[in-house]
């Protein structure tokens, strides 16, 4: 795996027509996420630091998805709506710090939307999530699902199992279509985290709202948030689709900002933190 990862740093090095003395520093994914990766990638970007002599930087995954969405969209100071496989927060920036206002006090939304694909055996490609989201344009009955909304945390575990639990009856009467329970899903679980979002935009007067993450690439939720912004007088800033799933760039990015602000990750504190 570690050769892979150092083969694939050739490749990017040549086809970007540079060499290890243009390299400012090496930026790599401290946490949060699954421990095997975040080791492998740990171990390839301290020896490269090491071997090229220079600044090492463990970036928070998070703080990467924010920090690509902040420079794309201009954006200077918004609230922050993350929503991905394994993340669903309300974030916002105080005292030199990323805080949270609210989260899933379970799973998150997307993870919450790909486990219902495997209930309909729907295609992960291109992924589940982009596949529910067509199929949610041609549904047209709203089957009344549980709302589970505390404060500005929302929870959708027991969406999840409600759902799975009456899509086999639903389906087999005909009450419903696999495309009305796909609509119904995601409209449910999207005026969720629009109330949350608009609970925390109240609160803080946020003048922009950024949306990033992988869910953030959804069409609809960028539709319903758009409202919500539309009715507040802010902006919102939903990330190019590019940058909405995770990649290299947005580490790059949030690395360069911690490097200017001289937040350099000693060596020896260099581990992975999966829950971080």
């Amino acid at each position: 795996h570690r050769g892979a990862v150092l083969g694939l740093v050739a490749d990017a090095l040549r086809e970007a027509g540079l060499g290890p003395r243009d390299i400012d520093a090496v930026a790599f994914t401290r946490g949060p996420g699954m421990g095997a990766p975040l080791a492998v990638v740990a171990v390839v970007a301290r020896t490269l630091a090491q071997l090229w002599d220079r600044p090492l930087l463990g970036v928070n995954h998070c703080v990467g998805h924010i920090e690509m969405g902040r420079l794309l969209a201009r954006a200077r100071d918004p609230l922050v709506l993350y929503v991905s496989g394994g993340n669903t927060q309300v974030i916002a920036f105080s005292r030199r710090r990323y805080r949270i206002f609210g989260e899933t006090l379970d799973i998150a939304v997307g993870n919450c939307l790909d486990r219902f694909a495997r209930v309909l055996k729907i295609s992960n490609d291109p992924s589940p999530g982009y596949n529910i989201e067509q199929m949610a344009k041609r549904g047209s009955k709203l089957v009344e699902l549980p709302y589970v909304v505390k404060g500005m945390d929302v929870s959708f575990s027991g969406l999840l199992s409600h759902v799975e639990a009456v899509a086999p009856r639903l389906l087999a009467t005909r009450e419903a279509t696999a495309e009305d329970l796909c609509f119904s899903l995601q409209e449910t679980a999207f005026a969720m985290l629009v109330e949350v979002t608009e609970r925390a935009m109240a609160l803080t007067r946020a003048p922009e709202l950024l949306l990033v993450g992988g869910v953030g690439c959804n069409r609809r939720l960028q539709e319903m948030l758009q409202e919500m912004c539309d009715a507040r007088g802010a902006r919102l800033c939903a990330s190019d689709e590019r940058f909405c799933v995770d990649n290299g760039a947005m580490i790059a990015q949030a690395g360069w900002e911690m490097l200017r602000t001289g937040q350099v990750t000693d060596i020896a504190r260099s581990g992975v933190t999966q829950r971080w």
